[in-house]
């Protein structure tokens, strides 16, 4: 990797996420070698995600170089690549860009789209976890109205403007909600040759309600904003096969779709050599201080890790704020390490958790309160603005919010990088 030897000890973080950025961060004054090993060369504003898929936000407005965010870093360095191995025994990694040894090591690879098993569904839907698939879900989402334009069959132009939303989590409602949004306000003056009221917007959840994770509250308001926006909602409905065009649900009531999209769970990414991982969500176990097993000098974070205790048996929420609170603390401890100070453990401070439904439409949860509409809209707002890195993307996302807002249009409805779905469109 041609990384400058040194007498400094060195600490390998793999994955540019929100756990691996606020490792780094921690880090910076460490007096240590520090290499951050990720896929791509930015961060990724996961949350936001949604926006870029229908045509609200572009993807560099999310994104930050992860070389600018270490630049002014002391003895820091950064490669594109993919771990593939972790050597316990020779403390070194295997890499598909060379080997690498490590004093620490911090994995904090993140999570990817969790199919369950049903590789047809995988194949044939669409997932949202990275920017280059919400750049190829709004080609889909624009290509198929293009589509319905052009053909004469009913039934076929339908099924293109039928869209299906499997799981009813924050990103599955956050996402209809937008769509309901595009339906009533700017599709009808793009495509004023096409009857838009076909259009329609299926948000299928498994469980009972939508948001589970969130307050009986809040859960029935977003249901009620959604309904109000004209989305469809099928609750206690699980997905069990989809060819491209037909949804097969366990209820027995199907649909025709050119576009699914999954957002019904997630699981860890897979790494060779580690054991003592949770079979359904490939997460790695960890203890109080974010290690691995009896390894003391492997972490894992975020999304990877599975911390099991009294309060969160199964592991930590696979959000941005427990990857967030892992990541700093694991600096610190990694320096307390160093000093030979008593680590300390992690404790989870929950602070709540939100989701949009739309323009004045959101609902927030609290540790000790509940609410929703206008002000939850702004709170939502208010916490994804201070959450991205970088200035000038908070600046960028706030100037599209405020003109977005009172022109009520998405400008970048742009079909950058065509969808190729032989099946649905011709193009």
């Amino acid at each position: 990797m041609n990384i400058a030897k040194s007498s400094k000890k060195r600490v390998v973080i793999v994955g540019g996420g929100f756990a691996g950025i606020a490792c780094a961060k921690a880090l910076r004054k460490s007096g240590l070698q520090v290499i951050l090993i990720d896929r791509h060369n930015y961060h990724t504003f996961q949350p936001l995600l949604y926006q870029v898929a229908t045509g609200g936000l572009e993807p560099d407005s999310i994104s930050f170089p992860l070389r600018k965010l270490i630049q002014d870093y002391p003895d820091f360095y950064f490669r594109i690549g993919n771990l593939e191995h972790v050597d316990q025994n020779n403390k070194t990694i295997h890499t598909n860009i060379g080997d690498l040894t490590y004093d620490y090591l911090v994995l904090a690879v993140g999570s990817k789209t969790n199919f369950f098993g049903n590789k047809q569904i995988q194949a044939e839907s669409m997932a949202m976890k990275t920017v280059p698939q919400s750049l190829n879900l709004r080609s889909l989402i624009l290509e198929s109205f293009e589509a319905a334009l052009l053909t004469k069959d009913m039934d076929k132009r339908h099924g293109l403007m039928n869209f299906v939303l499997v799981g009813g989590g924050p990103t599955g409602v956050e996402l209809a909600g937008a769509l309901a949004e595009m339906k009533k306000a700017i599709l009808p003056k793009d495509y004023p040759d096409l009857d838009i009221r076909n259009m329609k917007i299926n948000l299928i959840q498994g469980a009972p309600r939508l948001l589970d994770a969130m307050s009986d509250k809040s859960s029935k308001a977003a249901e009620a904003y959604l309904k109000k926006l004209g989305v469809d909602v099928w609750t206690s409905t699980i997905v069990t096969d989809y060819d491209g065009w037909e949804v097969k649900t366990n209820t027995g009531h199907n649909f025709h779709s050119g576009t699914v999209i999954w957002s019904a769970g997630v699981q860890a990414q897979k790494i060779s050599g580690l054991d003592q991982i949770q079979e359904r969500t490939n997460r790695v176990k960890t203890n109080t201080f974010c290690q691995v097993a009896d390894q003391k000098e492997i972490f894992a974070l975020g999304d990877y890790a599975a911390m099991e205790s009294t309060a969160y048996p199964k592991g930590h929420p696979m959000m941005a704020q427990p990857a967030l609170q892992q990541g700093k603390l694991t600096g610190e401890n990694i320096i307390k390490m160093e000093l030979g100070l008593a680590l300390k453990p992690f404790k989870y401070k929950d602070k709540g958790s939100m989701a949009t439904i739309g323009r004045n439409k959101a609902v927030v949860d609290l540790p000790r309160i509940h609410f929703q509409g206008v002000l939850a809209w702004l709170v939502w707002m208010f916490i994804h603005l201070i959450s991205l890195v970088g200035f000038r993307n908070k600046l960028v996302v706030f100037t599209n919010w405020l003109y977005n807002y009172f022109v009520f249009d998405r400008e970048t409805r742009l079909i950058i990088r065509p969808y190729k779905n032989k099946k649905v469109n011709p193009f």
